[in-house]
């Protein structure tokens, strides 16, 4: 099978917490820690952030990027990728999993990674459920999915 999406994991993430740990080891996934001078080149690849046009059918075939930090580390690891990325953001959609950032500095539609990684795979055609199966808030966001559906956002 092919490579389906990179994750570039920031250091400080914590494992514990991860919701993308479940699927370390698949073969579909390449992850990558972004650590010391470590640079990416995402030439061709979907590179999901917020504010990006949004994915399409248009984009099926190409791999994503995903950027595994939380939402304060974001602009330092996307100075880590070089070469020239095609940069993406997915349909509006709010997480199913509850938010503690007391700073409230994260974005009103910001996901889980393993959230923004099952629904950008969804929406490029490959629909695997399997990704999920560990995530402990997954009915409530396929429900929120459902409801998008249901307004002909697939």
């Amino acid at each position: 099978m092919s490579i389906l999406a990179t994750i570039l994991r920031h250091p400080d993430e914590n494992l514990a917490k991860c919701t993308l740990q479940p699927i370390v080891g698949r073969s579909e996934f390449h992850f990558l820690a972004a650590q010391g001078d470590l640079v990416f080149d995402g030439t061709g690849m979907l590179l999901l952030e917020v504010g990006a046009p949004l994915l399409s059918s248009a984009d099926a075939g190409k791999p994503l990027l995903l950027l595994d930090a939380n939402w304060k580390h974001i602009p330092q690891m996307r100075k880590r990728i070089v070469g020239q990325p095609v940069p993406r953001s997915l349909p509006a959609l709010s997480t199913a999993y509850p938010r503690r950032n007391k700073a409230a500095k994260d974005p009103c539609q910001g996901l889980a990674s393993i959230e923004a990684l099952y629904w950008a795979l969804r929406l490029l055609g490959h629909d695997d459920p399997s990704l999920l199966l560990h995530y402990h808030w997954r009915q409530e966001f396929l429900q929120k999915i459902e409801e998008l559906a249901q307004n002909g956002v697939r």
